[in-house]
Parts: structure tokens; C-alpha cells; sequence
């Protein structure tokens, strides 16, 4: 199945559960937080031990920093086009979710960050994100870039290990809200759906004023 095939093909997929990697990273945090009457999560080391520069590809070509990206509230996924159920349905979803925000008057952007920049090229990246919604941005990057990136926000990814073309990327499945001058400050899970998404973010972004 052709990467491009298999993420176009995936929006009618049924999937059962996410990947369960990367669910140690959330568990407390002792921060004051402004914006706990939004907050339904904890985080390990609270919300600054998430998110931070990076450097990475746009789906023009262009070279972009974390400043660049988020000049507005941003629903951030790192996934990968191959992927075959998992990151369609959640880029779809997140699409989703940005547009119920708009219809609230509220301008939300959707990140789509590559994990695998072997496949995933600018030109990759600008069919998978103009396919999911007209406002999505790609970024890709370097292999270190695409990893510091993923260490800045504490995600997990690995490639299976086969010489096959076609391998399939083990990866964490988190999206994060981030806002402009703040940062990150939630993250949602995938069985969190585009009405929960839109009203939690909401919460936020007008809490912070964005």
C-alpha cells in the first residue's frame, strides 16, 4: 500500500485504541497553574517541562523556528503520512476540532510535525496536510532535527526494524495545544474527541486572552 494511498484511504478506518507508548510522560505537576480552572490533566515537572525551540522544514521548503510556527494558538501532532489508521484519523480529527473553534470565532492553527523525514519531503507533507485541511502546517526536518523537536516535546517515535520500504513507525500519539508567548499548556489523548478538543482549547485560549 502506497503512503499516500494508505493515509487518504485511512479516514474511513475504524481504530480500536492509539499506541500506548509515551503514556509515562504525564502524571503531576506542582506549578501554580493559570490555567487550572481549564486543566483536567497533570504533568510530570508541570507545563515548562513541555515544548521549547526548534528548527525545522516547512512544507514550502522553508527553514522555520518554533516563532515562526506559533504566531497563534497551534493543535501540534507528530505522526507520519505512511501511517496506515492511527495519525490520519487524528490529523483529521484535530482538523475537526480547529474548525469548531473557528466557527466560535476563535483562529486555531493544526501542526502536523513528521517523525519519519526520510519519506516525508516539503512536497510529501504539503499533499498529506492540504488533503487534511487548508490551514494544516507541516514541518519536517533532519533526522536531528525531527528529534530535537520530539525531545523538546518529550514524544516517542521508532522505526520498526525491517529493510522493507514500506516500514511502519512506532510513535506516541499526543496532540498539544500551544499557544503564542505561553507555550504548550494541555495535551489531549485519542480517544478525546473534536467537541472535547475544541472545548477545552477554548477554555484556554480565551483564558490567555489569544
Amino acid at each position: 500500500m502506497s503512503g499516500r494511498l494508505g493515509w487518504a484511504g485511512a479516514i474511513a478506518a475504524v481504530v480500536v485504541a492509539g499506541l500506548g507508548a509515551g503514556g509515562y510522560m504525564f502524571l503531576s505537576g506542582g506549578e501554580k497553574d493559570p490555567f487550572a480552572s481549564c486543566r483536567s490533566t497533570a504533568i510530570a515537572g508541570g507545563t515548562a517541562a513541555i515544548g521549547g525551540p526548534f528548527e525545522l522544514i516547512d512544507e514550502t521548503g522553508r527553514t522555520v523556528t518554533d516563532r515562526d510556527v506559533f504566531t497563534r494558538p497551534s493543535l501540534v501532532y507528530f505522526g507520519y503520512t505512511f501511517c496506515p489508521d492511527v495519525c490520519p484519523l487524528d490529523a483529521a480529527r484535530n482538523a475537526e476540532a480547529v474548525d469548531l473553534l473557528r466557527a466560535r470565532g476563535l483562529d486555531v492553527q493544526p501542526v502536523f510535525i513528521s517523525i519519519d523525514p526520510e519519506r516525508d519531503t516539503p512536497e510529501v507533507l504539503a499533499e498529506f496536510t492540504d488533503y487534511m485541511h487548508p490551514d494544516m502546517l507541516g514541518l519536517t526536518g533532519s533526522p536531528e532535527q525531527v528529534k530535537a523537536a520530539s525531545q523538546a516535546y518529550r514524544t516517542y517515535y521508532r522505526k520498526q526494524e525491517t529493510d522493507d520500504e514500506y516500514y511502519l513507525m512506532d510513535h506516541s500519539t499526543f496532540t498539544y495545544l500551544v499557544l503564542p508567548e505561553t507555550g504548550f499548556v494541555e495535551f489531549f489523548r485519542r480517544d478525546d474527541t473534536a467537541g472535547e478538543i475544541a472545548e477545552v482549547a477554548a477554555c484556554f485560549i480565551e483564558a490567555a486572552g489569544a
